[in-house]
């Protein structure tokens, strides 16, 4: 991971729950942000982008499960890795948490040091996902399926991009720097 300290987004209605977590989390080098309400994080969202979510499942108004899949469904914050700790420990819950969009699970009470290295884990996933594999060569990068293709059309099918092309000034010079057209167009 880099040095650049992880903005981490706790969710819980209970203000212990919140404080709890916020000196756990900040005593560890992250910066914390705190919702008591799935609105209030999905508002938070809309102003800054935390590296991860911890995220409650019973709050009055709109509960977890709600706000993941919200989450989830946009664009702009799905790749957002949540992390659900909750105190609900039935099978079907847990399986509900994945099924939304959690990439973890976590019950309470929870062990700190545990939740830590969840935390820690799911940030670097997150940190290396982020990664393309790019030949140095020929500019192809490899996708998800190990195939090799162009580097616009690997973001125009993965990203909502659309790419125009043009020449660097230093690519110019490299292609046209002898022709006469082209040291008279540079006078």
């Amino acid at each position: 991971m880099t040095n650049t300290k992880r903005l981490i987004l706790a969710v819980d209605d209970n203000p212990k729950n919140l404080q709890f977590l916020g000196k756990l989390l900040s005593s560890n080098g992250f910066e914390v942000a705190m919702a008591q309400s799935g609105q209030q994080a999905l508002n938070f969202m809309l102003k800054e982008e935390p590296d991860l979510i911890l995220l409650d499942i019973m709050m009055p108004e709109m509960d977890g499960y709600t706000v993941c899949e919200k989450i989830k469904a946009n664009f702009s914050t799905r790749h957002i890795p949540v992390i659900f700790l909750t105190a609900k420990t039935e099978t079907s819950d847990v399986v509900k948490g994945f099924d939304v969009g959690g990439v973890d699970y976590v019950t309470k009470p929870f062990n700190a040091e545990e939740l830590l290295a969840r935390v820690k884990t799911h940030i670097e996933v997150k940190i290396l996902r982020g990664l393309l594999p790019i030949c140095s060569q020929c500019k192809k990068i490899r996708d998800d399926q190990g195939f090799w293709e162009q580097v616009e059309r690997y973001f125009e099918t993965h990203a909502q991009v659309t790419f125009t092309h043009s020449l660097c000034p230093d690519c110019m010079d490299k292609l046209y720097g002898d022709a006469d057209w082209y040291r008279k167009s540079r006078k």
